[in-house]
């Protein structure tokens, strides 16, 4: 009966992070670098919101763009931290996650032959939500430009059938992040065209060093703010998303979520209440403990002769493996059977991070210790 599953749906394939982790995990005594998953617990008052709804029976369902006076918050931590004003009448829909909010603006911006343009190496997650979309995305290498997508190597791609262009910023696989002039530059260029910006900001609170800036703060008009609260707020499991956009587009995407989850979990929306009012820099503490590690981890492999971009936020190191003659899937397996470190192989983000490999510095420094220790003398061993 497999022949009756949508053809789309056949030909993506599950993360190669995922794959990866899931490969690794039987393995003894292995420090995994793999999850950009926060090692911190969600902080104590906004675990208490979550059960105070609970055991107050807000339990039912919301209005399908959230509760009001969550939206209202999101509004104002936007506004407080990024310079930037939406309405919360009719600009934010909370979402159950980042992804389901990448979800809904793909499908409701993208037709058959849709092209969306991706800064790569780059997240896995995009890709397949294009193609089930009926879009196609185009790549563009941004290796040799420490990772990041400029108006000068983004200006070849654009076409006619340029529908939207993503900017992960901070990124995932790499930390780094744009700043505003090359924000401004990327608006000026793609002002006026038949487009739409899609930029995930879900680690906007974690860029080390300088403000972050979005791009919506030049092209508003035109741009989609995806951001949540699983990294800034280590709430992963409570699934909190927050999309932002001009309401001309956000009142066709409220009807993809409508029918899409109806709304996202009460309790959790509760809670986020509580993260962006009370908790608003909860990331703060969170942030100073990266950054130590950011610096450790980065100084390490510098010293072991890693070629690496520093980042400037997330929480990913993105180093260069390709003077080891392996692939990065090769490298990754043979560091967790001989010195019990896991990374993610650079190939699970598209054929552009072949070459590299993804560490999360989202532990323990004791842990980053031993596995800088550890990836050391594997060095030493094969070089």
């Amino acid at each position: 009966m497999e022949h009756l599953v949508n053809s789309k749906v056949k030909q993506i394939e599950i993360s190669g992070i995922r794959k990866f982790f899931n490969m690794v995990a039987d393995y003894k005594d292995v420090i995994s670098l793999t999850i950009g998953q926060p090692d911190f617990a969600t902080p104590q008052h906004v675990k208490e919101a979550g059960i105070r709804a609970i055991e107050e029976n807000y339990t039912t369902y919301t209005h399908n763009a959230g509760i009001y006076e969550l939206r209202e918050a999101a509004c104002q931590f936007m506004n407080d931290k990024y310079d930037l004003t939406y309405s919360p009448d009719h600009e934010v829909i909370v979402t159950v996650g980042a992804s389901q909010a990448i979800d809904c603006t793909f499908r409701t911006l993208l037709e058959e032959g849709s092209e969306v343009i991706l800064p790569s190496p780059v997240y896995p997650g995009y890709e397949p939500l294009i193609k089930l979309a009926g879009g196609i995305p185009i790549y563009v290498d941004t290796t040799k430009n420490q990772f990041k997508l400029t108006a000068e190597l983004l200006k070849p791609y654009l076409t006619d059938k340029t529908r939207c262009i993503v900017l992960p910023y901070p990124s995932n696989p790499t930390g780094v992040t744009l700043d505003a002039h090359e924000l401004k530059e990327i608006a000026d260029l793609v002002r006026g065209r038949n487009l739409f910006i899609l930029s995930d900001e879900i680690y906007s609170e974690l860029v080390y060093g300088k403000k972050h800036t979005s791009i919506a703060n030049f092209l508003r008009e035109q741009t989609i703010v995806i951001n949540g609260l699983s990294k800034s707020h280590s709430m992963t499991g409570w699934r909190v998303g927050l999309l932002f956009a001009p309401e001309v587009v956000s009142k066709h995407l409220l009807k993809v979520h409508q029918y899409n989850v109806s709304c996202a979990t009460s309790v959790a929306q509760k809670a986020a209440i509580e993260a962006l009012t009370v908790g608003k820099d909860d990331a703060d503490v969170m942030k100073k403990f990266y950054e130590e590690r950011l610096n450790y981890v980065y100084q390490r492999l510098i010293n072991m002769g890693f070629d690496v971009v520093k980042p400037d936020g997330a929480f990913y190191l993105f180093p260069s493996i390709k003077k080891f003659k392996q692939t990065s899937f090769d490298f990754a397996l043979s560091l967790v059977k001989n010195a019990g470190v896991a990374l993610v192989p650079g190939s699970a983000f598209s054929e552009y991070g072949e070459g590299y490999v993804r560490l999360s510095y989202a532990v323990s420094m004791e842990q980053l210790i031993e596995a800088m220790d550890r990836i050391e003398k594997y060095i030493q061993q094969i070089s």
